[in-house]
């Protein structure tokens, strides 16, 4: 358990995160019948430094890179994409093309002992973030045409994270896996922040209240499903990948990164690890902090 001083700061980044009013998208487009089967869509405004700040000379100014973001909140029902708008519009004005992505979460039923509602869905949320991922270009081509799909890299944030490295693995999962892919998303990487990117040590640590046991439907279920959807088990991916991570975090603690990071070099693969020095959970989404802005230095250097 965190101390009083760091409960304290934990709660002050998360009222400033949560603090900026949502930012509506420039498009919206459905890639499923269900309500949560939406991506809204924000076109690149370049009014600050500007993503191609990065780029180099030869890169075309006609297209922006595409930036996917897949929202945290533990994968619980309360938590939406509108609690990131203002991190998709933050990267829109620095010249990204954003696709923010919706998807199923738990039911607002409470979990097991009651305490607030149960994380994500089996298998809805991984469904939806495999079709997503999948209807992205057709839909980029029609909503977002100032987008360069060539240039695409995956971010999210807590569980996000999690979402976004197994969205880019999905060329290894087991055989069996309805959401496996013949060959690797074409992306130029993945940049995830403080991500529930191990199940193991993510259990461990109890984050998020054991979400991730939650989102595999229990003990009962956990270690039939922990091989289709833990990120540690899923390596190497052959995908360029970047974790950022606040060394203060106490909601996903720096050990779970790092865990993650370590299991990649076992398996051959170097993951990029990228610890901030007094930066707990959300600001790394929070326009407000300056940590938000490595974050967006680390999608541009992916991108370009």
């Amino acid at each position: 358990m965190p101390d009083d001083a760091a409960a304290a700061r934990a709660a002050a980044e998360e009222e400033s995160a949560f603090s900026h009013p949502p930012v509506d998208p420039d498009a919206t487009a459905a890639y499923g019948d269900h309500p949560d089967q939406v991506i809204d869509f924000y076109t690149p405004r370049g009014t600050e430094s500007s993503a191609s700040d990065s780029a180099p000379d030869s890169a075309p100014d006609s297209l922006a890179p595409l930036v996917v973001v897949l929202h945290g909140g533990a994968w619980r029902a309360p938590y939406d994409r509108r609690h990131i708008t203002p991190f998709a519009d933050y990267l829109a004005r620095r010249g990204f093309a954003v696709a923010n992505v919706e998807y199923r979460r738990g039911s607002m039923i409470p979990a097991q002992g009651g305490e607030g509602p149960v994380a994500g869905r089996w298998p809805d949320t991984f469904d939806d973030v495999a079709a997503a991922l999948d209807a992205l270009p057709a839909l980029v081509r029609e909503a977002l045409p100032q987008a360069d799909p060539r240039r695409t890299v995956i971010t999210g944030h807590s569980a996000g994270g999690h979402l976004a490295l197994w969205a880019a693995a999905r060329h290894v999962l087991p055989a069996d896996a309805p959401w496996r892919t013949g060959r690797p998303a074409p992306l130029r990487g993945v940049v995830a922040l403080a991500p529930i990117a191990d199940f193991a040590i993510a259990g461990k640590l109890d984050v998020c209240g054991n979400a991730a046991l939650q989102l595999l439907g229990g003990e009962e279920k956990f270690a039939e499903r922990q091989p289709y959807a833990d990120p540690a088990l899923l390596l190497p991916t052959g995908i360029a990948t970047t974790l950022v991570q606040g060394r203060t975090d106490v909601v996903v603690p720096q050990a779970v990164a790092e865990s993650y990071a370590d299991a990649a070099a076992k398996a051959g693969e170097v993951v990029g690890l990228t610890l901030l020095e007094d930066v707990g959970h959300f600001p790394l989404i929070d326009p407000a902090a300056d940590a938000c802005a490595v974050v967006a230095e680390e999608i541009a250097q992916l991108a370009w």
